[in-house]
């Protein structure tokens, strides 16, 4: 009998799930390992942010990282991206994991031995530049993840593709046609993925936590200018005017309404936000044009056709109605981050094990923008946000992103080098 079950265990330990799970066992221990490492990395890029398109110095500390680990790498990709190719010793799928790795114009504040006093001049204005938004950590997280995975590289079915991507936030040309993400793709860099998942850290989330959502997780961007062109006049005589500065403001309270009554919000929701108007140069004088800027967030294509063609409409005919003349424009900017159902469901077990069930969490639809939505767009994608609060800290007091008070906690980075070695090992050895 006893023979009996050790020939039993002895197919158990030879059994793929047995190699698989030794192999997690063993990415685990090897994460422990480097997380010092990961932290070293992550405060020399916050001391030394770069804003789009200029990440020349994090570029090259990638590079040469990658370099070191004996993959082959692929710089200056839509700009200053690196790539690096992980292949593993088996046949198999290519998976894509992807890190951001720009900063913000902001200015820190937060008294840490590693805070940045980079300064810059953006859109004509002395500001610093911070890592006001986590791309140093996602950046330090997958550096670390690919040391750990080519240290085991022979025993993977498949090829890792570690994506280092440029300018996620943006360039200061606002005019641009394209950058980060979107300029990646068009590039071809998805053309031989099957699958790709990548994290962002959330300031406001406790460390230990792991957010997801299947379907539409984060708002489509659109960027809104309306121009409404009236009649110059004297201040103390605005029957001689078609003043465009009270047009714009009874543009300003019919878009409201867009939301309000044309966007069935039992469904999904929306938001239509004028952020900056301006116009005229003096108390008396009515101008003879305003500018107005603005936001829009939409969660699926047919919602944003019917809220573009309601903002044409509205802005149109109110400008109209007071003789005035509106000119609409609206530029998008970042597709809606969809997290494939499919790909997110078969990957639910791999999170809930590396977080626990109950630290693994549902997130609200978010009314933020990513770019790593050009990314799914083209092969199917799970984007997940990953715990960077104290544990301690209250979600309501901690400081939100972009802001010069922004804090993560480090103790928290080990669980995005997990949480991605597992989605990655379970992929491949899945297929």
């Amino acid at each position: 009998m006893r023979s009996k079950w050790n020939f039993i265990w002895m197919l158990f330990l030879a059994s793929p799930l047995c190699a698989q799970t030794h192999l997690k066992e063993k990415m685990d221990e090897k994460a422990l390992e480097i997380e010092p490492k990961v932290i070293e990395w992550r405060r020399d890029f916050h001391e030394h942010p770069e804003l789009g398109n200029e990440e020349v110095r994090t570029a090259g500390i990638v590079a040469a990282h990658l370099k070191a680990l004996g993959m082959e790498v692929e710089e200056e990709v839509a700009v200053t991206g690196v790539i690096g190719y992980l292949k593993g010793g088996k046949p198999g799928p290519t998976v894509a994991l992807r890190a951001d790795m720009d900063a913000l114009p902001v200015t820190e504040r937060v008294d840490v031995p590693f805070k940045s006093q980079v300064r810059t001049v953006y859109n004509g204005q002395e500001t610093g530049v911070m890592h006001a938004c986590g791309h140093d950590s996602h950046v330090a997280i997958l550096m670390g993840l690919a040391e750990v995975l080519a240290s085991m590289k022979e025993d993977l079915s498949g090829t890792v593709k570690f994506i280092f991507q440029p300018a996620e936030e943006g360039l200061e040309d606002t005019q641009a046609e394209t950058w980060g993400a979107k300029q990646m793709v068009e590039e071809g860099v998805m053309k031989d993925v099957d699958a790709i998942f990548g994290l962002h850290i959330n300031s406001q989330t406790p460390v230990g936590t792991i957010k997801y959502r299947s379907g539409p997780a984060m708002a489509a961007v659109d960027n809104l200018r309306i121009m409404v062109k009236g009649q110059q006049a004297h201040g103390a005589y605005p029957w001689s005017s078609v003043d465009p500065v009270v047009t714009a403001s009874q543009i300003v309270m019919g878009l409201q309404t867009i939301v309000s009554r044309n966007v069935n919000i039992t469904e999904i929701p929306a938001i239509v936000t004028v952020g900056s108007i301006h116009g005229g140069v003096r108390h008396n004088i009515i101008p003879e044009e305003v500018e107005m800027v603005g936001t829009i967030r939409t969660y699926s294509e047919s919602q944003q056709e019917l809220i573009h063609n309601r903002i044409n409409e509205v802005a149109s005919k109110i400008a109209e109605s007071a003789g005035a003349k509106a000119e609409v424009g609206i530029k998008k900017m970042y597709p809606v981050t969809y997290n494939d159902p499919g790909l997110t469901e078969k990957m639910i077990a791999t999170l809930e094990k590396v977080a626990g069930q109950e630290n693994l969490v549902q997130h609200d639809l978010a009314t933020g923008a990513e770019d790593f939505s050009f990314f799914q767009k083209e092969k199917p994608g799970l984007f997940i946000f990953l715990g960077g609060m104290p544990k301690d800290g209250d979600p309501k007091k901690a400081p939100s992103h972009h802001t010069p008070d922004f804090y993560l906690d480090e103790s928290g980075f080990i669980l995005g080098v997990r949480a991605l070695g597992h989605l990655t090992l379970d992929y491949l050895g899945s297929k």
